[in-house]
C-alpha cells in the first residue's frame, strides 16, 4: 500500500491555550504545557495505526489525539522529553522509507480577519468552539491550512507572538482549521506569526 506523508511537524513546546484545546477534545493521554510534541498526517488514514504502533514499540511517547477517517488519518504524539519525539518521528520516517523533506509542503487556504466582530456573529463562533468564547467588538482570526495537521503548528506560534484567545482548532480532515481571538494588534501579530509558520515549512509541492 502507497502511504502519503501529508504532514510533519514538530512543536518544541506546546502553549497553554492549545495544551488545553487538546486536553479538552483528545480520547488519549494529555500533554502538559511545555511538552515537545510530533504531528503525522497520513493519505489512506488507516495507515497511521502502523505508523503509532512503530513509534510507540521504539520510544516513551504518548498519543494524545488519533483521528482516522477513510481519505486522512493524523495522530500527535507527545512527551517531555523533546528527543523522544525526535526519535518517534525518525521511526515513523523509517517505517515509511521516507525522509522529511518528503511531507506535503502546506498551503494556506483561508487567511481573514474580522474586526470589530457583531454580537449575533461572535455568539454563532461561541456555539461551535471548545476554547475560549469571543467577545463583540474583538477581532477574529480565522484560518485554514492544506494538509490540515499543520495547523497545530500556525495555532501554537500564534499564541507564542500575542497575546490571544483559541477560540478553537481542528486539525485533522480535508483543511485545518483555526479561529482566535483578541484586540487588533494582537490579532494581527497573531495572523502574522501563524502565516510565517506555515511559510517555513518545506517539503514537496502539492
Amino acid at each position: 500500500m502507497s502511504v502519503s506523508l501529508r504532514s510533519y511537524i514538530f512543536l518544541d513546546s506546546l502553549q497553554p491555550q492549545f495544551t488545553a484545546h487538546i486536553c479538552s477534545t483528545c480520547r488519549g493521554f494529555w500533554p502538559i504545557p511545555g511538552e515537545a510534541s510530533l504531528w503525522i498526517e497520513t493519505a489512506p488514514g488507516m495507515a497511521i495505526h502502523g505508523l503509532l504502533d512503530r513509534a510507540l514499540k521504539s520510544t516513551k511517547v504518548h498519543p494524545a489525539t488519533i483521528v482516522v477517517e477513510r481519505a486522512y488519518g493524523m495522530v500527535m504524539l507527545h512527551s517531555d522529553d523533546k528527543g523522544e519525539v525526535l526519535s518517534a518521528g525518525q521511526a515513523i520516517l523509517d517505517e515509511l522509507g521516507y525522509e522529511v523533506e518528503d511531507r506535503l509542503k502546506p498551503k494556506v487556504a483561508t487567511n481573514r480577519i474580522i474586526r470589530s466582530i457583531e454580537p449575533d456573529h461572535a455568539q454563532c463562533v461561541n456555539k461551535i468552539r471548545y476554547g475560549s468564547m469571543i467577545t463583540p467588538g474583538e477581532s477574529l482570526l480565522i484560518m485554514e491550512t492544506v494538509p490540515a495537521a499543520y495547523i497545530a503548528f500556525a495555532a501554537n506560534e500564534a499564541e507564542k507572538a500575542a497575546d490571544v484567545r483559541l477560540v478553537e482548532v481542528t486539525p485533522f480532515g480535508a483543511f485545518g482549521r483555526l479561529y482566535m481571538c483578541g484586540k487588533e494588534a494582537d490579532i494581527d501579530s497573531a495572523a502574522d506569526a501563524a502565516q510565517a509558520a506555515i511559510a517555513s515549512v518545506t517539503g514537496q509541492e502539492q
